[in-house]
């Protein structure tokens, strides 16, 4: 049994799936949040702002995984105001953990970054892994690759590190699976755009499960894609989600529509359109083993469990 696992912005959607994954494989969970909440179990929330140091420091002491989720959401208007909310919600936890564990007598063993698969270029016509994966040059790009160099240039002596990019991560509670659901269930869920983009994805398992794999891997470090070997366009997702669903049609959501709805709804179309092909090549030649190897068992195991 692990000791204690930190999960810093763990209040939201993957800080809550790998809380469930851990909380009979550690002694203690510890969620840095912004919000106190009431312990459960052997989950504890420490009150933290993400920029200061605190109380909350002293509970890196002793821990064997330290995973770093904090990061404003995306699903929002790119606005001069949000982007910069973007990065800054990204590098100063990054760098205020750094700091932190400089303050430790026995700091973190592994320290995993939760980065995002996004910095890859839009790619219909290759896949993208570690070693041959070309970097895009959107907003969204540059996000990721600040935020990655400042990872990376921490100084933590005696912590492992590895940046974890993560695809679509599928789950029934909560991330984009219950939202796509609710379109193919109003029949609005055909392809986005022309479907041709590609979708890479990984289940909240396997995500969960490559965390500890990497845990228990002690010479692995550097940059790891964390998504399911088999990528599948939009308009495939969409099929299949229907198929799972009993949903014969979906209406199908041309660009511009798509446009004019980011702008009601405040959020960007790249979101959907990107093409994310995105291969986890060193996770295969080094031995995982997927529990979900394609999107059709992901979407038949999701599809029989309740929100």
């Amino acid at each position: 049994m692990y000791n204690k696992i930190i999960l810093a912005g763990g209040s939201g959607y993957l800080g809550q799936v790998l809380a469930d994954y851990y909380k009979d494989k550690a002694k203690e969970i510890i969620i840095l949040s912004r919000k106190a909440n009431a312990t459960n179990g052997n989950i504890t929330y420490h009150q933290w702002d993400a920029e200061t140091k605190g109380e909350w420091v002293k509970q890196l002491e002793g821990a064997d995984l330290l995973v770093n989720l904090c990061g404003k959401n995306v699903n929002c208007r790119y606005t001069p105001e949000n982007r910069r909310a973007i990065l800054s919600s990204r590098i100063l936890p990054t760098e205020l953990l750094a700091a932190a564990i400089m303050d430790l007598t026995h700091p973190p063993k592994l320290w995993l970054q939760c980065a995002s698969a996004t910095i890859y270029r839009h790619a219909e016509d290759r896949y993208q892994d570690e070693e041959n994966g070309e970097i895009g040059e959107d907003f969204s790009v540059e996000v990721c690759k600040a935020w990655e160099a400042c990872f990376m240039k921490a100084e933590v002596p005696g912590v492992r590190k590895v940046v974890l990019r993560v695809s679509m991560v599928l789950g029934c509670k909560d991330g984009v699976f219950p939202r796509l659901k609710n379109l193919v269930l109003s029949g609005i869920g055909g392809c986005q755009g022309k479907g041709n983009q590609y979708v890479s994805w990984i289940h909240e398992q396997d995500f969960a499960r490559i965390t500890e794999w990497i845990l228990l891997n002690e010479s692995f470090n550097g940059v790891l894609n964390v998504s399911a070997p088999e990528a599948v366009t939009n308009k495939s997702f969409m099929q299949l989600l229907r198929k799972a669903y009993r949903v014969p049609i979906g209406i199908n959501t041309p660009q511009w529509l798509l446009e004019i709805g980011a702008i009601l709804i405040g959020t960007e179309t790249e979101l959907v359109l990107k093409s994310r092909w995105v291969y986890p090549k060193r996770l295969l030649n080094l031995g995982f083993q997927f529990q979900y190897l394609n999107v059709q068992d992901a979407i038949k195991d999701l599809s029989r469990k309740k929100e």
